[in-house]
């Protein structure tokens, strides 16, 4: 009797046992694409500040038209650029979208430096209201691409320790790319006065 139910018992515990690794996964992968959604959201954010920001810039000065048409365009490529939780796991993409959005940073930057000649725009509190705003959203985005890693993370370990990786491969869970520095970051910039 007992040789009849000895194998019936430890099919079932090892079919429990494979929903409860796959539920966790899920739940898993549900968390890393919930912080992807809050990345997207701030991302968004910065890219509806940065009209408001060009018209009060080009409103307070003459301003260079060069370094607005760049921020622009950078802005045009960014927001052109989407990932989905589908492609998360995709390392090429996850670099291009990371590209364009530090591409759009280095452009706000250099628009933000350029600034400094203007002492009216400087003084102007429309365009000191949408600095703070954006200078807000580029720490929120930096916590929120922080905790986006801390969750891929989490789930690409649970993918791939044994014995969850087998239930992992079965159920089609494949590891989630993290955001990495910018190329050069390492290195510390030059300032000289």
């Amino acid at each position: 009797m007992i040789k009849k139910i000895l194998p019936i018992a430890v099919l079932v515990i090892l079919i429990l046992w494979g929903i409860s690794v796959n539920n966790g996964l899920v739940e898993k992968e549900e968390a890393v694409n919930n912080s992807w959604s809050k990345v997207e959201s701030q991302y968004q954010r910065r890219a509806d500040l940065i009209p408001n920001l060009v018209a009060t810039v080009k409103g307070a000065a003459d301003f260079e038209q060069e370094t607005l048409t760049a921020v622009t365009d950078a802005r045009s490529r960014a927001t052109g650029i989407t990932l989905t939780p589908e492609t998360l796991n995709d390392e090429q993409a996850m670099a291009n979208f990371q590209k364009a959005q530090s591409n759009l940073s280095g452009a706000l930057s250099r628009l933000l430096v350029s600034v400094e000649k203007y002492p009216d725009l400087k003084a102007n509190a429309n365009f000191r209201d949408l600095s703070a705003q954006l200078e807000g959203t580029e720490n929120r985005i930096a916590v929120e691409r922080g905790r986006f890693n801390d969750s891929a993370k989490e789930f690409n370990t649970s993918v791939r320790k044994f014995p969850a990786s087998l239930i992992a491969s079965i159920s089609g869970f494949k590891t989630k790319a993290y955001f990495k520095a910018d190329e050069g970051s390492a290195k510390a910039p030059t300032v000289s006065f």
